[in-house]
C-alpha cells in the first residue's frame, strides 16, 4: 500500500515537472514592447490585435512580462541588444534573423497608397517622376517590392520617414509626399473622407508576409525560444489567433491573413 502511494506521488510530481518544463522558463520579469500601429495597437485606446495577442500568450506562459510602448526602430534596437525580450508583428530579413528569432502568427500582403492628383496608376509610375516623396515608417521593412522600392527611393534622396501612420497621413493630405506603403491595418484610416477621397490603392505583386512573435536571441536561448514558439503555434492551432482577427477583420479578410504555411 505504501509503495503504490509513493509510487502514485512520483508519477504525479513527474508529470507536474514535465508540464513546467514544457512551459517558459519564468524565473525573472520579460518585456515586451507594442508599437502603435492601426489595428494592431492604438495608444490612444490601449487596444488592438497585438495587446489582445499579448494579453493571451500572457496567461498562457504564467510568466511575469512587462509590457510598454516604443517605436519600431526602438524595438529593434533593443532586441539586438538583449535589454528587451519581445514584440510583436515583426517580420524578418538576413541582417534582422542574425539578433532575432520569431514565432510566426499571421500573414499580410502590403499596398502603395498614392494621391489621385499624382496621376500613377501602377508602381513604375511613381518610380518615374522624380518629383514624388514616398513616405515610409522609420525601420519598417515591408515586402520584397516594397523594400526594393523603398531602397531604390532612399538612393535619390526621395524618401520621408516617420515614427507612424498620423504624421505620414498629415504629410499625404499636404501633398508633401505624394505616396505611402501600409498593409491591412491602416484600412480604418482610409475610411476617413479626406484620405478616401484623395487617394487610390496600388497592389504590389508579392506573396504575403509572415509577421510574428519577435525574441530576442540574446536574452533567450535556443531552447526557450522553442517553449514561446509553442504557445504561439498553440493559439494558432487551436483557433484563438483566429478569434482575435475576427474581432477586427470580416472573417474572409481573418482568414486570409491566419491560414498560412508559416515559415521553418
Amino acid at each position: 500500500m505504501i509503495r503504490h502511494y509513493f509510487a502514485g506521488v512520483l508519477f504525479v510530481l513527474c508529470g507536474l515537472s514535465r508540464a513546467v518544463a514544457a512551459g517558459p522558463d519564468c524565473l525573472r520579469p520579460f518585456m515586451l514592447a507594442l508599437h502603435d500601429h492601426g489595428l494592431l495597437y492604438s495608444a490612444d485606446t490601449n487596444t488592438g490585435i497585438d495587446k489582445d495577442f499579448a494579453d493571451e500568450l500572457i496567461r498562457r506562459s504564467g510568466c511575469k512580462v512587462n509590457v510598454s510602448l516604443m517605436p519600431r526602430a526602438r524595438i529593434w534596437q533593443l532586441i539586438e541588444s538583449g535589454a528587451l525580450d519581445f514584440s510583436l508583428s515583426g517580420i524578418t530579413n538576413p541582417e534582422r534573423d542574425k539578433f532575432a528569432a520569431f514565432a510566426w502568427y499571421f500573414s499580410n500582403k502590403y499596398y502603395l497608397l498614392v494621391r489621385k492628383d499624382s496621376g500613377v496608376r501602377q508602381l513604375a509610375d511613381f518610380e518615374r517622376n522624380d518629383q514624388f516623396q514616398l513616405g515610409v515608417i522609420r525601420s519598417f521593412r515591408y515586402s520584397e517590392s516594397g523594400n526594393s522600392l523603398v531602397d531604390r527611393l532612399t538612393a535619390a534622396n526621395r524618401i520621408s520617414q516617420a515614427s507612424g501612420l498620423a504624421p505620414l497621413y498629415q504629410t499625404l493630405l499636404l501633398n508633401r509626399i505624394q505616396g505611402m506603403i501600409i498593409e491591412p491595418f491602416d484600412y480604418p484610416a482610409l475610411e476617413e473622407k479626406k484620405i478616401r477621397e484623395m487617394s487610390t490603392i496600388i497592389e504590389f505583386n508579392d506573396p504575403s508576409v509572415p509577421h510574428g512573435l519577435i525574441m530576442s536571441k540574446k536574452a533567450l536561448s535556443p531552447a526557450e525560444q522553442d517553449k514561446w514558439r509553442k504557445l504561439v503555434n498553440d493559439m494558432r492551432s487551436d483557433g484563438t489567433v483566429r478569434r482575435i482577427f475576427n474581432k477586427y477583420f470580416q472573417p474572409a479578410i481573418a482568414a486570409a491573413m491566419v491560414d498560412f504555411q508559416a515559415p521553418p
